[in-house]
């Protein structure tokens, strides 16, 4: 009776090993599969966010472009604006005046803005063409050769400037 005793103890700890067993591996492949998809989860959130970080910057680079085409426009109805200002062409500068204020606010409203050349030079936003000796404090702007603009927080076209430079002694 003691053999009996022990065969069905026995058999009860050899039926209890393969349960465990299957546990065991049933959480273990709970764990992959839960990390598998903790982590596609994060690989899409940043393939999301990267997605939009290139849309706006298509976008920001398409308006970029225009302006870019647009501002020797600008640039030619200023001109002539002087230039119909120095001959007294009262009508000739109207409608000069008119196209050149109508170009300028539609380029405004699509965020471009003109880069502030009094000061100090400052190489992230002017170009420095030449030098002149002057009375102005060193490296300050004291012409300015064709104005810059910015749009959105980048530099379009640098303004193009010329620099005062230390005076030559009289000696």
């Amino acid at each position: 009776m003691a053999d009996e005793a022990r065969t069905e103890e026995t058999t009860r700890e050899t039926a209890a090993e393969p349960e465990v067993d299957e546990l065991a591996e049933a959480t273990r492949q709970r764990d992959e599969y839960l990390d598998a998809l903790q982590r596609t989860a994060a690989e899409f959130d940043n393939y999301r966010k990267r997605v939009q970080r290139d849309q706006e910057s298509i976008v920001a680079r398409a308006g970029e472009r225009l302006v870019r085409e647009l501002l020797p426009v600008l640039d030619d109805l200023e001109r002539a604006l002087e230039a119909a200002r120095a001959h007294e062409e009262a009508k000739l500068e109207e409608g000069v005046a008119l196209v050149h204020r109508s170009l300028a606010s539609l380029l405004e409203r699509q965020g471009l803005k003109p880069i502030e050349t009094a000061g100090k030079f400052d190489p992230h936003v002017h170009e420095a063409l030449l030098s002149q000796p002057s009375e102005a404090e060193e490296g300050s702007v004291i012409d300015v050769v064709q104005k810059g603009y910015t749009l959105g927080d980048r530099v379009v076209r640098p303004a193009r400037v010329v620099i005062a430079a230390p005076q030559e002694p009289n000696g």
